[in-house]
C-alpha cells in the first residue's frame, strides 16, 4: 500500500474513532446531568409556568465538570486521533525502513559491504530500500572487480621483476666475462640480442593489463640457434654445475622465441638452485609439439606443488630475491603457446619441468599446403 494513502487510512479510522468518542462522551456527559435540576421556568401545553428547582452548590460545580468535560472531550479526542494516527504511521510503516536504512548507511561507512537489506514492502520506502540494496551489491561487485585488478596488476609487476632476472643475470655474466678477458667473439652479438629482448619485454608489458593478454609473436627458428641460447643460459644461470644437453634434429620451426627463452630461463633457473651436481636439459619435437625438459638431481618439488600446480608467488624456498612466480608465469606463457608445464619428481631423486609449446607452421609448410 501506498504511504499517503495508508496514512489517510489511518488518519480517518483514528479521527472517526475520536469522533465517535466525542460523540459517547456528549451523551455520556448529558444523562448524567438530567439527574441534576437545572433552575428556571417550565410551561407546558397548557400554558401553565412551573418554576423549576435550583440547583444547590455542589450540583452547579458537577454540572460544571460535565460540560468541561464534553468542551475538551470535542476538542482533544479529534487532535489525539491524528496524534495516534501519526505514532501508528510510524511504528507500521516508517520505524523498520529508516532502521534498515541507517544500519545499511552504517556498514557502508565502516567499509562493510559484507551484508544485504532485507525486504521491507512494496510501497516507497521498500523501493528505497530495494534500491539501497541494488547499490550495495554494485558497489560489492565494483570493490572485488578493484581488487581483482589490482592483484592482476600486482602479479604482473611481479612476473615483470622476474622474468627481467634472468636477462640481466645474463647480461651481468656476459659483462664480468669482458672484465676479465674471457670473452668470446659472440659476447657482444648475445649482450645486444638480450638487450632487445629486454626492449621488447618492456614494451609488450607495458600496454597489458594481465599476464594472460600477453600476445604470441612467432617467428621462425632453426634447432641450431635455440640449442646455442639453451647452453648460453645454462652456462650463465648454472654455474659449476654438470650440464647435460641434448636437442634432437629439430630443423626451422616457428615459434614466440621471447617466450621460449623466458620459460627455459625460468625453469633452468629454478633447476639451477635446487640442483646438487647435474642439470640435464633436452630439447624434442612430437609433431607439431615442441617439448623442453630440465631434470635435476635437487630435493624435489613438494607433493602439494606437484598435486595442484604453481600458484602466484608460491615460493618453494624462502628469499628475499625470488618471488615465487617463476614456475607459475611459466605455466601462462605456455598456455599461451598452446601447450602446458608439467612437474614431476623423478624415483631416482630430483625434479623433471616439461614445457610443451604448440609450433605454427612455417612458410614452406604452408606453401606445400597450398600447392
Amino acid at each position: 500500500m501506498e504511504l499517503k494513502r495508508c496514512f489517510f487510512l489511518l488518519s480517518v479510522l483514528c479521527l472517526a474513532t475520536a469522533l465517535f468518542l466525542t460523540f459517547a462522551i456528549y451523551l455520556l456527559c448529558a444523562k448524567a446531568a438530567e439527574r441534576f435540576p437545572s433552575g428556571g421556568i417550565s410551561i407546558d401545553f397548557d400554558g401553565m409556568a412551573t418554576e423549576l428547582a435550583e440547583p444547590d452548590l455542589q450540583q452547579r460545580q458537577i454540572l460544571k465538570l460535565l460540560d468541561g468535560i464534553r468542551l475538551f472531550s470535542a476538542v482533544l479526542l479529534p487532535a489525539g486521533g491524528l496524534g495516534i494516527a501519526g505514532i501508528l504511521f510510524y511504528h507500521l510503516k516508517l520505524k523498520r525502513p529508516i532502521a534498515v536504512l541507517q544500519m545499511g548507511t552504517e556498514r557502508i561507512r565502516s567499509h562493510d559491504l559484507n551484508f544485504s537489506l532485507p525486504e521491507i514492502s512494496a510501497d516507497e520506502l521498500g523501493q528505497i530500500c530495494a534500491a539501497f540494496e541494488m547499490m550495495r551489491a554494485e558497489l560489492l561487485k565494483t570493490n572485488r572487480e578493484l581488487w581483482q585488478q589490482a592483484e592482476e596488476r600486482k602479479r604482473l609487476n611481479a612476473a615483470f621483476a622476474h622474468d627481467l632476472r634472468n636477462p640481466v643475470t645474463v647480461l651481468k655474466g656476459s659483462i664480468r666475462l669482458m672484465k676479465s678477458g674471457r670473452a668470446d667473439e659472440h659476447t657482444l652479438e648475445r649482450m645486444d640480442r638480450y638487450v632487445q629482448r629486454i626492449e621488447q619485454y618492456v614494451e609488450a608489458m607495458s600496454s597489458i593489463q594481465r599476464l594472460e593478454q600477453l600476445r604470441v609473436r612467432p617467428c621462425e627458428m632453426t634447432g641450431s640457434v635455440l640449442r646455442e641460447e639453451l647452453e648460453e643460459t645454462a652456462r650463465l644461470l648454472a654455474p659449476g654445475t654438470d650440464i647435460r644437453l641434448s636437442v634432437t634434429d629439430l630443423g626451422t620451426i616457428r615459434i614466440d622465441h621471447g617466450i621460449f627463452l623466458t620459460v627455459a630461463e625460468n625453469i633452468i633457473g629454478n633447476a639451477a638452485r635446487f640442483a646438487h651436481e647435474k642439470l640435464e636439459i633436452r630439447l624434442t619435437q612430437a609433431g607439431d609439439v615442441l617439448g623442453l625438459i630440465v631434470s635435476d638431481d635437487g630435493p624435489g618439488f613438494p607433493a602439494e606443488l606437484v598435486k595442484n600446480g604453481p600458484k602466484p608467488f608460491g615460493k618453494l624456498e624462502e628469499s628475499p630475491e625470488h618471488l615465487g612466480m617463476g614456475l607459475y608465469g611459466s605455466s601462462l606463457l605456455c598456455l599461451k603457446h598452446g601447450g602446458e608445464l608439467q612437474m614431476k619428481n623423478l624415483p631416482a631423486g630430483g625434479a623433471e619441468v616439461t614445457a610443451f609449446f604448440v609450433l605454427q607452421k612455417t612458410c614452406s609448410e604452408k606453401k606445400i599446403e597450398k600447392s
